[in-house]
């Protein structure tokens, strides 16, 4: 069970940490004379809007099925990640324009108060991070995902200023340009994150493969209800933070069709019991294979591979 008012809990102090940490580092940019901080603050600005549709997408996900969208609308989360994913893409871009042109254009070094802030950013930021992950992995969330991943790459672009400031500082006028380099440098990790985070939204759109250990672990306790005989195929296809299942199962092809179903009945039922991420379970019976049929299908593939040969 998804506690809501935790996420939306964690998404209101999301934005009001962005609040203010944008208006202390634009500040201590502007009087500091340090444009990695100028950035820092921009990208914090860009991080409220990015999280606003982030968790207002993720919440719109939870919504459960309706006449008009009978699978529910978990890919509005999957949704949300892309978006997310590409904002990320789409900071790094300003900042790397910007950097170049302070680079190319000589100005002083930044002043010595801009490192503790810079230093009290990143602590602040790898903290949410780290919340806002592991909220994210307990429910599988992209969206999640994307925006714990802005706020670590706030937190590295925050380092790498830090670094890049501290050699200005101890270098001297000659090294002005080093918190410039720090944050095109930073630039980078935000476009690695970016990247990453808009492959994995864009494999869960497509309906790409599950975690081959979750998919074992359904095989495994739908096998293990009486009457199964095999499982023949295990679908199944992530929607938001839950998951659809197609299974396949055999058993004994001499039963009535009301056995069969209340086997069937029993798989689904024991599935969604014991994982309550699953959202719903389609189970397919099929009747398990006699030995004349066995044998005719081993001896059916002989004979094709002979006939190639």
């Amino acid at each position: 069970m998804i506690d809501t008012g935790k996420a939306v809990g964690l998404g209101i102090l999301t934005v009001c940490v962005n609040i203010v940490l944008m208006l202390v580092k634009i500040a201590a940019g502007v009087l500091g004379n340090s444009y990695a901080l100028i950035a820092d603050g921009i990208e914090s600005a860009a991080d409220i809007f990015t999280s606003l549709i982030t968790w207002a997408g993720f919440h719109f996900s939870l919504r459960p099925a309706d006449d008009r969208h009978p699978f529910g609308h978990g890919k509005v989360e999957s949704l949300t990640g892309i978006f997310s994913g590409s904002a990320l893409l789409a900071a790094a871009g300003l900042i790397a324009y910007h950097s170049v042109q302070e680079i190319i254009t000589p100005h002083h070094s930044p002043a010595w108060f801009t490192l503790p802030v810079l230093i009290a950013v990143v602590v602040t930021k790898e903290m949410l991070s780290r919340r806002i992950l592991a909220l994210g992995g307990d429910l599988e969330s992209r969206a999640l995902e994307s925006d714990a991943w802005h706020h670590r790459s706030d937190a590295m672009t925050s380092g790498a200023a830090a670094v890049g400031i501290s050699i200005s500082l101890v270098g001297g006028p000659g090294w002005a340009m080093a918190d410039d380099w720090a944050a095109l440098l930073a630039c980078g990790i935000i476009v690695v994150n970016g990247v990453r985070v808009i492959r994995a939204s864009l494999h869960d759109v497509l309906d790409g493969n599950v975690d081959p250990e979750i998919q074992e672990l359904v095989t495994s306790r739908a096998a293990a209800v009486d009457g199964v005989g095999q499982i023949e195929t295990c679908r199944m296809r992530k929607s938001g933070v839950g998951y659809f299942v197609e299974l396949h199962v055999q058993v004994d092809g001499d039963l009535s069709v009301n056995a069969g179903h209340q086997i069937a009945h029993e798989v689904k039922s024991h599935l969604l019991a014991d994982f309550p991420q699953l959202l719903d379970v389609m189970v397919h019976v099929e009747p398990t294979p006699n030995d004349e049929e066995t044998q005719s299908r081993g001896s059916s593939r002989s004979a094709g591979t002979e006939s190639r040969s």
